[in-house]
């Protein structure tokens, strides 16, 4: 317009000035006195929300005035706040429930609210960067003839109207939605310090944004929004949930805490009022239909996922496809490599781009291991079969062959004193469990789900390098399941030298589980096979684990023959490591048997063999077996020496259950020489350690023995308290198997009442105690047994002296005149 002087110049008169508009033009714009507020272009948050009080509280504490935060401590304000997770994770569910509420807090977005989806992952519905800021424009009260059409000068005028509503008091709060790009979200942002942006992505990008993951909701969570969802949709008279709450619960499950899927779940329950939730979490049992199911109208989540896939590069799709071939929970970057036949760094790169794009998450295990979410592993697998029959056999062949050469070279650390050289793919002992430890759960995957012809031999044989590491670390259930799978595989491809030592495997996890009857099945098939063929070392290698079993079980006749033998063969074929183990499990049989006069000399034998061969972890167990024979005729000082080198052996070759059995006999021998502090220490660390390999047998009797020193040093309350604790595990254990653990149920009741009786309390449940101990010896034929004969002695000997206590005079008479059973083991 031109002024009185001539002058050229733009006015803008009523509502905010927005900086030069049009240059160079004689333009008068009047605008509105009042912009209207953009809050009605924010979608309305769901009534069913649940799960994210967490992330709503730090997005909110983000978005907050920092003069609102006073009495925090001071952080820098962050302007840009990208939230990032999986397709159908709530991300824009979050965001609007945040923004909502933040625009109730008074002074913090006056101005109102941008909302934009940018449908980024959608190629026909994507918004472009004009149309975008365009439509910002216009909700900002911008008249349309006053839009410009050029990008840059759109980008201008919109960070130019955010920055003076900022000015004048009246920031807003920018909602960016669903961007699939840094390039597509980057246009949007305001620069002007003072207006904060909120996106979503599927993708954690680079904007200088502070970035916030969202993680799929826990099963408490998903229940929640199930029984939210129903009853928003039905009335508060759809009580199914709350019903049937394991169904609700393997249904969130199912749908893996995806909230899209479980807003699915609870739509189709809604169709139809009278279905059951049953029906519906059976409907998703099958995995390879389960995808197909999740969906309802428009909403699906095979739907979703397909709009992250098409936006992956070809090395990025292809790695994606053969993840879902590894079956365990997640992968190391070496594993992936191996998998798609790339290097470390290749592999890596294309990881953390899959990472970006939340098809797969760092694990929490451990720096450097990816994994999918169980929906998305799903998808993936639907498109493995774009690779092809002979490429997938290609790839799981190459990762099996990393799983069995990484898993060899480990196990030769785990077994120094074999004789064979330690492998030079890991650099100690240390190194090599760790491998195993992260890599534990995908090798048992492996081995119980290698199904192809020749591949499955090769997984079983994993089975056989796993063995140590199973055994030394009390991984029973593992060595079960795999050795089970390997067994059926040998026996079906007629390798018998491997069925037979399969069997062996199985037979020596079983014992450790206390299955006695099925161990020596196993090892007595595996030990007459092994003559059918004439392989005499295998027979008496399969012969020793037998006669372990059959010693746990107290059949001492039997193992002492059966040790015998087996000492024998190993001699003849000139095995001394053999020879020396079968003769330190012969000489640990006598122990028991009350006969240290025989253990002893041939307990001497195998630890003269053991040190002169180097078999330093079964030499320190021969050390403890031949202090538990000293011990038992009562040369206690010379038992607790050989006890402690025991001790030390077994902690410098990492076996800390045998470590945990020397500490709990040392214990023992300490009691008898009443070293009663020293004596509870040790029972303290046994059963730590016994807690931690989660033995409750083991456990169970060394907090007895624990019981029996804190009363020799007349802590009989804690004595007391401490029995009643091994009384419960061993009720439950003899509960489980009556047959195996009932002798030691009496056991610790007679202990349980002579801590009891030594403290004179509680005589009463000390009586009640002694007298089960008593019925369950005599129900085991204890009159017939050496050992039990020996401890049935005990019990009455203690009932007849708690009688007495009580006053009972004539019963305790009676007890005694009707005489104790023989000693049968004098």
């Amino acid at each position: 317009m031109a002024g009185e002087d001539g002058n050229v110049s733009n006015a803008i008169s009523g509502g905010v000035f927005f900086q030069q508009v049009i240059q160079g033009r004689d333009i008068t714009v009047v605008l509105p006195p009042t912009v209207v507020p953009a809050l009605s272009g924010l979608p309305s948050p769901s009534p069913t929300f649940t799960g994210r009080d967490a992330h709503v509280e730090e997005l909110l504490h983000e978005l907050a005035p920092r003069e609102e935060q006073q009495a925090m401590p001071m952080a820098p304000q962050p302007f840009r706040i990208a939230v990032a997770g999986l397709a159908g994770v709530g991300k824009t569910e979050l965001v609007v429930q945040v923004a909502a509420r933040a625009l109730l807090e008074p002074e913090w977005f006056p101005g109102g609210v941008l909302f934009v989806d940018l449908f980024g992952y959608d190629a026909e519905r994507r918004l472009s960067p004009e149309r975008a800021l365009d439509g910002f424009l216009r909700a900002l009260g911008i008249p349309g003839e006053h839009v410009p059409n050029e990008l840059q000068d759109l980008q201008r005028l919109y960070r130019s109207v955010l920055a003076a509503f900022a000015g004048q008091g009246r920031r807003i709060l920018v909602v960016i939605d669903n961007a699939s790009s840094a390039d597509q979200a980057a246009l949007l942002l305001p620069t002007d310090g003072m207006t904060v942006a909120l996106i979503t992505s599927r993708h954690t990008l680079d904007i200088g944004a502070r970035l916030h993951d969202l993680n799929v909701l826990d099963t408490d969570a998903s229940i929640s929004l199930l029984h939210q969802a129903l009853q928003q949709a039905r009335g508060p008279a759809d009580t199914r949930v709350q019903d049937a709450p394991e169904a609700a619960a393997a249904i969130g499950d199912l749908c893996a805490g995806l909230p899209l899927a479980l807003r699915i779940a609870a739509a189709l329950l809604a169709d139809t009022p009278t279905r059951p939730l049953t029906s519906l979490a059976q409907a998703f049992q099958a995995e390879h239909s389960r995808l197909d199911r999740l969906r309802r109208e428009d909403r699906a989540v095979r739907a979703a996922f397909d709009l992250s896939y098409r936006h992956l590069s070809n090395a990025s799709a292809r790695l994606f496809r053969l993840f879902p071939i590894n079956a365990g929970p997640d992968l190391s970057v070496e594993s992936a490599a191996a998998l798609a036949d790339l290097d470390d760094h290749t592999a890596e790169e294309i990881l953390q781009d899959l990472n970006r794009a939340h098809l797969v998450e760092a694990s929490e295990s451990a720096w450097g291991r990816w994994r999918m979410h169980d929906l998305v592993r799903l998808y993936a697998t639907d498109h493995l079969k774009q690779e092809g029959r002979e490429k997938q056999i290609a790839a799981r062949s190459r990762l099996l062959e990393r799983y069995r050469t990484m898993a060899s070279a480990a196990s030769s650390h785990l077994t120094p004193d074999s004789g064979g050289p330690s492998s030079p793919l890991f650099t100690n002992r240390e190194k090599a469990l760790e491998w195993l430890e992260n890599e534990r759960a995908n090798l048992v995957a492996t081995v119980t789900t290698t199904h192809e012809t020749g591949a499955a031999t090769t997984a079983a044989s994993l089975a056989f390098s796993l063995a140590a590491f199973f055994e030394q670390h009390r991984y029973f259930a593992d060595w079960i399941t795999v050795t089970t799978t390997a067994l059926a595989i040998f026996q079906q491809a007629s390798d018998h030298q491997s069925t037979g030592r399969a069997m062996v495997n199985l037979g020596i996890a079983q014992r450790e589980l206390r299955q006695f009857d099925a161990a020596v099945m196993l090892l007595q098939t595996a030990a007459d096979a092994f003559t059918e063929v004439g392989d005499r070392r295998d027979r008496a290698m399969t012969l020793d684990a037998l006669g372990v079993v059959r010693r746990e079980m107290r059949q001492y006749d039997e193992s002492i023959d059966t040790h015998t033998e087996a000492a024998a063969i190993f001699q003849e074929v000139q095995d001394l490591r053999g020879q020396a183990r079968a003769l330190n499990n012969l000489g640990s049989t006598w122990g028991e048997m009350r006969q240290p006069g025989k253990a002893i000399p041939i307990l001497r034998q195998a630890l003269s063999i053991m040190r002169a061969t180097g078999d330093h972890r079964r030499e320190a167990m021969a050390l403890a077996n031949l202090g538990a024979a000293l011990r038992k005729t009562g040369q206690f000082e010379q038992a607790i020496t050989l006890y402690g080198e025991a001790i030390t052996r077994l902690h410098d070759t990492h076996d800390r259950h045998g470590e945990a059995l020397a500490l709990n006999n040392r214990g023992t021998a300490l009691q008898h020489v009443q070293r009663f502090p020293e004596a509870i220490k040790d029972h303290h660390q046994a059963a730590d350690i016994f807690e931690k390999a989660e033995d409750p047998h083991r456990l169970a009797n060394a907090l007895g023995s624990l019981a029996g020193a804190y009363s020799g040093d007349d802590q009989h309350t804690t004595a007391a308290e401490v029995s009643a604790q091994a009384l419960k595990i061993h009720r439950q254990l003899a509960q489980a198997n009556s047959a195996v653990n009932a002798p030691e149920l009496a056991r610790t009741l007679c202990l349980a009442a002579w801590v009891r009786r030594n403290g004179r309390h509680d005589l009463a449940t000390a009586l009640t105690m002694v007298e089960e101990s008593v019925a369950i010896y005599r129900g085991l034929g204890a009159e017939t047994s050496p050992i039990l004969s020996a401890h049935l002695r005990m019990a009455l000997g203690l009932q007849a002296d708690i009688l007495d206590l009580l006053g009972r005079h004539q019963q305790d008479e009676t007890i005694r005149r009707k005489g104790l059973p023989p000693d049968r083991g004098a």
